[in-house]
C-alpha cells in the first residue's frame, strides 16, 4: 500500500522557451533567449521540441503515463510583446487552449510566471530586474494573467528558482544586461524580484481567496566538506542567505535578521525602502515548491577573503567522494532530498511540492530500438523512495514533478543533456522531426503512478 495520499500530484515541469518555439509566430515579441545564437555544444531557441504546435501530442502522453498535474510557464512577451503597454490577444488564447486541453485530460495545471525569459524590451530599455519600472510592469502583467486564467486554474507561482537572484545567476536571469554586476546591483536585483513576488502574491490573495499560491527555491543541499568548524559555519551562512532569507519572505514577510545587518554593514540597507518591506510583511504562501537535482560540499579555504555569503557555495565548492558524479559534475544524492523535504517542512508547516526533479544524461537513439535508461529509472525511484520516508516521518508532501517528462534543451540550451522519459527527436543542430520516443523509464514511470507509488521496482 501507498503511503501517498490518494489525490497525491503526479506530473511534470517545463519552461516556455524550452519547450514552446514559434519565437516568431502567434505575435510574440522577441525574449532575451531569442536573439541567444546557437554554439558548438548548444541549440538556439527558435524551435526547442516546437510545443506551441505539438502540445495536443505531449498531453495525450502525460494522460497516458497517468500524470495529474502539469507546471508550465506563461512566456511574457507572448502575451504582452513588449513587456508593457498592449497584451496579445493570441497569445492569451495559446495559453486557453493549452489549459483547456489539460483539463479536458483531467490534468489540472500550475502556471509559473517568470522562468528567466525577459521581454527583450524590459532588458534593453530598463536592463530587467534592478529597474523598479520592471517591477510594476511585471506587476501588472502577474495580476492580469490571474484575472485570465484563475478560474480554470488554481495553483501559481511567480518565479522559477526565485532564490537564484541572491548570487551570480541574478545578472543572467534577471534581464540585466549592462552594468558591473556589483554587490549592490545583485542586492537591488534580489529585493526588486522579492518585491514583485509579493505585489503579485498579495492580489492573488486579496482577490482570489479560492486560489493557491506559493514561493519556489533551487534547493541544492550543501554540507560542510570537513568537520572543520570553519566549513560547517560557511555552509550555515550560506545557507542563510541563499535559502532561509527567501523562504522567511515566502512564509513570515520579513527578511532574515542576518541579512539585514550585513546589509546595513555594507551600507546597503537603503534598498529596503519601507513602502517595500510593508508589501513584502503581507506576503505569505499556500505551499513551497523547489527543484531539487543534486547536492555539493563547501571548503573554506577555497572562498577568497571578502567573498560575500551569497557566494560561498560557487567559490567553496568541493567534491563529495561519497556520492555519484554525472558528467556536468552534478551528484546524485537522495538522501540529501530527504533532508531538503524534512527541513522545508519543520521549518514552515506548509505543504512542501518538488516541482523539479531529475537527472540529465547525454543519450543517442538509434532509430529503432527503444532507449534503456536503466540510471534514470534509478535515480528516479532513489528520489521517490526518499519522499516516501519524508512522508512516514511526517512531512507533507503534495506531489512530485519530474524534469521533465521529455527531452527540451537543459538551461544552457543543450539538446544532449537529456532529462525526459521521452525522447525527442533532434539534436543541438539539427532538427530532424522532432519525433517522440518512450524510452524504458516511461513504462516503468507509468507503473509507478498507477500504484499511486507502491510499485518502485
Amino acid at each position: 500500500m501507498s503511503v501517498l495520499k490518494p489525490d497525491f500530484f503526479w506530473g511534470n515541469s517545463t519552461s516556455s522557451m524550452q519547450t514552446e518555439g514559434a519565437y516568431n509566430e502567434g505575435g510574440k515579441g522577441q525574449s532575451v533567449y531569442d536573439v541567444r545564437e546557437a554554439s558548438e555544444n548548444t541549440s538556439d531557441w527558435k524551435v526547442a521540441i516546437d510545443e506551441y504546435h505539438r502540445y495536443p501530442e505531449d498531453i495525450a502522453l502525460m494522460k497516458d503515463l497517468g500524470m495529474n498535474f502539469y507546471r508550465f510557464q506563461i512566456s511574457w512577451s507572448r502575451v504582452q510583446p513588449k513587456g508593457e503597454g498592449e497584451f496579445n490577444p493570441e497569445g492569451i488564447k495559446f495559453y486557453h487552449d493549452l489549459i483547456d486541453e489539460l483539463l479536458a485530460n483531467g490534468i489540472q495545471p500550475m502556471i509559473c510566471l517568470y522562468h528567466f525569459d525577459m521581454p527583450l524590451y524590459q532588458a534593453e530599455n530598463y536592463n530587467g530586474f534592478i529597474n523598479k519600472t520592471v517591477v510594476e510592469h511585471f506587476a501588472a502583467y502577474g495580476k492580469k494573467m490571474i484575472d485570465e486564467y484563475g478560474d480554470q486554474v488554481k495553483y501559481w507561482i511567480t518565479f522559477n528558482e526565485q532564490n537564484l537572484y541572491g548570487y551570480g545567476e541574478a545578472f543572467k536571469c534577471s534581464g540585466y544586461l549592462k552594468g558591473d554586476q556589483t554587490v549592490r546591483d545583485l542586492y537591488q536585483i534580489q529585493h526588486n524580484v522579492a518585491l514583485a513576488h509579493a505585489l503579485v502574491t498579495n492580489y492573488l490573495h486579496e482577490n482570489y481567496p479560492d486560489l493557491l499560491i506559493g514561493g519556489m527555491e533551487a534547493f541544492q543541499e550543501v554540507y560542510p566538506a570537513t568537520p572543520n568548524p570553519r566549513d560547517i559555519e560557511a555552509v550555515r551562512k550560506c545557507k542563510e542567505f541563499n535559502d532561509y532569507n527567501l523562504l522567511r519572505i515566502f512564509v513570515e514577510g520579513k527578511y532574515s535578521d542576518e541579512v539585514v545587518a550585513f546589509m546595513k554593514e555594507q551600507h546597503l540597507s537603503d534598498i529596503l525602502a519601507p513602502e517595500d518591506l510593508a508589501e513584502i510583511a503581507k506576503t505569505r504562501s499556500d505551499f513551497i515548491s523547489f527543484s531539487y537535482y543534486a547536492t555539493t560540499c563547501i571548503d573554506n579555504s577555497k572562498i577568497p577573503l571578502g567573498t560575500i555569503p551569497n557566494d560561498f557555495a560557487v567559490a567553496g565548492a568541493a567534491h563529495n567522494p561519497y556520492l555519484e558524479t554525472n558528467e556536468w559534475n552534478w551528484q546524485i544524492d537522495p538522501t540529501g532530498f530527504y533532508g531538503v523535504l524534512m527541513d522545508l517542512y519543520s521549518r514552515t508547516h506548509l505543504p512542501i511540492f518538488p516541482i523539479e526533479n531529475g537527472v540529465g544524461v547525454r543519450e543517442v537513439w538509434d532509430g529503432k530500438n527503444e532507449i534503456n535508461d536503466s540510471y534514470r529509472i534509478e535515480y528516479h525511484r532513489s528520489h521517490l523512495e526518499a519522499l516516501q520516508n519524508a512522508v512516514r516521518d511526517g512531512a507533507n508532501v503534495i506531489g512530485y514533478l519530474g524534469w521533465g517528462l521529455i527531452d527540451i534543451p537543459s538551461s544552457q540550451g543543450n539538446v544532449d543533456k537529456r532529462y525526459g522519459v521521452v525522447y525527442v527527436n533532434r539534436t543541438n543542430h539539427d532538427l530532424k522531426d522532432l519525433a517522440r520516443v518512450p524510452k524504458a523509464s516511461y513504462h516503468w514511470l507509468k507503473k509507478v503512478i498507477k500504484s499511486n507509488g507502491a510499485e518502485l521496482c
